[in-house]
């Protein structure tokens, strides 16, 4: 798996790079990112997103279907920083980089929400 970290990410770059994209990471410092917009583009084009539980995502997400998240949703600590890029590397070795690897059909689906008719009517917030 490729990673490119893009600096001055605009909307004319990110409506050329989503649909290309085999995940979407997003590591914005808690209360410092925007509202979570572009995992959800990434998300209704079928791209799991692997990010920081912060802004909209918090309500957005569904781990198991359409992300992975990073951290813990509310987490306050003087170590954040660090338990976050803990989650990440993490999760990157245990979860997503071997579904990736080694079982690439289940990965390619993992982003894919269900069909109109089985899908969630709302979204559960805790």
């Amino acid at each position: 798996m490729r990673v490119i970290y893009l600096e001055n990410y605009d909307m004319t770059l990110g409506k050329l790079l989503c649909a290309g994209a085999d995940l979407w990471l997003n590591t914005p410092r808690k209360s410092m990112g925007a509202s979570g917009t572009s995992g959800m583009k990434a998300a209704m084009n079928g791209v799991p997103s692997f990010r920081i539980l912060d802004g909209l995502w918090v309500a957005g997400h569904q781990e198991g279907v359409t992300s992975w998240p990073i951290g813990r949703a509310n987490a306050q600590s003087n170590d954040l920083v660090q338990e976050e890029a803990a989650s990440l590397y993490q999760k990157l070795e245990n979860v997503t980089l071997p579904m990736f690897y080694q079982e690439t059909e289940a990965f390619l689906k993992f982003g894919v929400l269900p069909s109109p008719s089985t899908a969630p009517t709302s979204i559960a917030t805790e």
